[in-house]
C-alpha cells in the first residue's frame, strides 16, 4: 500500500478527489463556516455521532465533500493512542466497501510527529490482508492513503518513521503467517539474504557444517529430528560509526514446533508454526532499518530450525554440550526455544556488543501471566530495561518488566549436566529466563518473551508483527544515548565461569547423531 503526505485544511480536504474521506473528529473540533465543518456540528448536535474514540457516522453522496463517502471517527483528546483507535474503526468501515484511495485528515487537534507514525501504522494494520497461499488472493482493496496535516514538513520524519514500521512489521507478519512448509529454515535464510539489496545490510546463512564447527551441539540437538537442515543466521546494518559496539537482537527460529519427543497436544498445534515469530520480528526490523537509516550498528542472530519426533530426535534425558561448554540435561525437548537460543547468545560475545536483546515466542507460562497484552521483559541491566520499557510505550508496543531473581534458577539444577532445561511449571515464564542469563553474562542482556503477543488465535488468527515496533524505536533511541552499561558482577559466580569455559569444536555425539 502507498502512503502520501499532504497539507490540507477541511476545505481543501472537502475538495479532494477519493473513493473516501476519513475525518478524525477530536474533542477540540471547533467548526468553521465551511460545509464540512457544519456537517460535522449538525451530527454532533443531533447526537448522530460524537467524538468518543471509535464512534463512527457513515455517509454516502455527502454534499458536503467531493469524495462519494465521508466516515467521521471519534478521536477522543487527540492523542496518539485514541488517533489508533479512530484510524482502526475507520479504515475498517471503509474495507468493507471498494475504497481504494482514502484521505486521512484529523479535525480539532494537529497531530505530531508521533502522531503522524501511529496514524500510518494504524492505516496498515487495518487494512492488511494475508494472500501468499491463497489460491485466489484478493488483496488490500485499499490501495493509497493521503494522509492530510495542516503543514507536511513539520511531520516528515515521523512520517517516515511510520512508513519504515510498516515494512518492518508487514515482513514479520508475512513470515509468521505462512505455514511450516512455505517457511522453512532455508526459506528463512533467503528471506534474509534479500535484505542485502537495502543499503547498508550484510547477510550470512551458515549451514549444518559451519554450525558444527563452532560447536553449537545445543542448537544441533534441537534440529537432528528433522530432514529439514538448520539454519543460522547472520545478519548485519552498519549505520553507526565504525567503532560503535552493536546492538545485537537474537530471535528465536522455530518454523515448526511438535514438541519433539514431549509431543504437544493436536489440539491449536498448527499455531506452532507462529513459534518463529522472534526470527520474523528480527528480519522485519532489519527491513525497518534498511528503510529508515539510523546512525547505529545491529546485528541479528537467527538460529532457525524445525523441532520433530523423528526417530533421530531428541529424548528426553539426553544431555548436549552447548557453544559455552556448559552441558544441559534436557528433561523435556518442548523446551526447544531455549537450546538453540543459547549457542546464539554465546556466538553473540564475538561482536562485543553494547547490549543483547533475544527475541522469543518462548512459554505458555508467559501467556497465562500476562495474556495477549504485554511482551514480558527480562534483565538484568536496568538502563536496558530502561531502554526497552520507554521505547515499547512510545511504539504503543508494550512490554512488563517480569523478576529476575536467582531463586528461580533453583529448580534448574541437574544431576547429570551443569543444567536442566526445565525448572517446573511454577514461574516458567521466570526460570526459562533464568536459564538463558547463563549463556549471557558478558554483555548487557534482555530477553523479550513474546509468546502472547507475537500472534492471536480465533477469528482473528494471525502474526501481529510484534514487537517490532518496540526494536526499532529502541533502536533508533540508541542515536542519541551513551552506551548501555554492563552490570557489575554476574547474577551467578558458577554462570560467569561457565561462560568462559573453552569453546567446544566439535558436537557432543548426542548432538550429532
Amino acid at each position: 500500500m502507498n502512503f502520501e503526505l499532504k497539507s490540507f485544511d477541511l476545505a481543501a480536504a472537502a475538495a479532494f478527489k477519493c473513493d473516501a474521506l476519513l475525518l478524525l473528529v477530536a474533542d477540540g473540533f471547533k467548526p468553521g463556516k465551511d460545509p464540512l465543518s457544519q456537517f460535522v456540528q449538525q451530527a454532533v448536535k443531533a447526537g448522530d455521532f460524537e467524538t468518543k474514540a471509535g464512534k463512527l457516522l457513515q455517509s454516502y453522496q455527502s454534499a458536503a465533500v467531493a469524495a462519494p463517502r465521508l466516515v467521521l471517527a471519534g478521536a477522543a483528546d487527540g492523542s496518539a493512542r485514541q488517533l489508533r483507535k479512530a484510524v482502526a474503526a475507520g479504515v475498517a468501515a471503509c474495507r468493507a466497501n471498494t475504497v481504494k484511495r482514502l484521505l486521512v485528515l484529523v479535525a480539532g487537534a494537529e497531530p505530531d510527529d508521533h502522531g503522524v507514525r501511529q496514524l500510518v501504522q494504524a492505516a496498515a494494520e487495518a487494512s492488511y490482508v494475508y494472500v501468499t497461499t491463497k489460491s485466489v488472493p484478493e488483496g488490500r482493496k485499499l490501495q493509497k492513503v493521503t494522509v492530510g496535516v495542516a503543514d507536511a514538513n513539520a511531520v516528515r520524519q515521523g512520517f517516515a518513521h511510520g512508513l519504515a514500521a510498516v515494512a518492518g512489521i508487514e515482513m514479520a507478519k508475512e513470515w509468521g503467517n505462512r505455514p511450516a512448509n512455505h517457511a522453512t529454515p532455508t526459506m528463512l535464510g533467503e528471506a534474509a539474504r534479500s535484505l542485502t539489496r537495502l543499503p547498508r545490510i550484510k547477510c550470512e546463512v551458515l549451514g549444518p557444517r559451519e554450525v558444527a564447527k563452532l560447536g553449537m551441539g545445543s542448537f544441533m540437538s534441537v534440529a537432528q529430528g528433522s530432514k529439514e537442515p538448520l539454519r543460522f543466521i547472520v545478519l548485519h546494518y552498519n549505520g553507526g560509526a565504525r567503532d560503535q559496539a552493536p546492538q545485537v537482537l537474537v530471535g528465536k527460529g522455530i518454523t515448526f514446533d511438535t514438541g519433539g519427543i514431549s509431543i504437544k497436544p493436536a489440539a491449536e498445534m498448527d499455531e506452532m508454526k507462529f513459534d518463529m515469530c522472534g526470527a520474523a520480528s528480527v528480519l522485519g526490523t532489519f527491513r525497518a532499518l534498511g528503510e529508515l537509516q539510523p546512525a547505529v550498528n545491529v546485528v541479528g542472530l537467527i538460529p532457525s530450525c524445525e523441532n520433530m519426533p523423528d526417530a533421530g530426535a531428541l529424548k528426553p534425558g539426553d544431555v548436549v554440550t552447548s557453544m559455552s561448554g556448559q552441558t544441559i540435561e534436557v528433561l523435556n525437548t518442548d523446551a526447544e526455544g531455549r537450546l538453540i537460543l543459547c549457542d546464539a547468545l554465546t556466538y553473540a560475545e564475538r561482536f562485543k556488543p553494547a547490549a543483547v536483546v533475544d527475541i522469543a515466542t518462548l512459554t505458555g507460562a508467559c501467556v497465562v501471566a500476562l495474556g495477549g497484552v504485554h511482551s514480558g521483559l527480562f534483565s538484568p541491566s536496568e538502563p536496558l530495561a530502561a531502554a526497552l520499557l520507554a521505547a515499547g510505550a512510545s511504539a504503543h508496543d508494550s512490554c512488563w518488566r517480569m523478576p529476575l531473581d536467582d531463586d528461580y534458577a533453583e529448580g534448574l539444577k541437574s544431576n547429570f549436566a551443569d543444567v536442566g532445561n526445565v525448572g517446573g511449571r511454577a514461574g516458567g515464564a521466570v526460570s526459562a529466563a533464568k536459564f538463558l542469563q547463563r549463556f549471557a553474562t558478558q554483555y548487557p542482556w534482555a530477553h523479550l518473551d513474546i509468546a502472547g503477543t507475537a500472534w492471536k488465535s480465533g477469528a482473528a488468527k494471525g502474526s501481529t508483527g510484534r514487537p517490532v515496533g518496540l526494536l526499532l524505536d529502541y533502536l533508533v533511541a540508541q542515536q542519541a544515548s551513551a552506551p548501555v552499561a554492563a552490570p557489575r558482577k554476574p547474577a551467578r559466580k558458577a554462570v560467569a565461569s561457565a561462560a568462559r569455559a573453552p569453546r567446544k569444536t566439535k558436537a557432543t555425539p548426542a548432538a550429532a547423531a
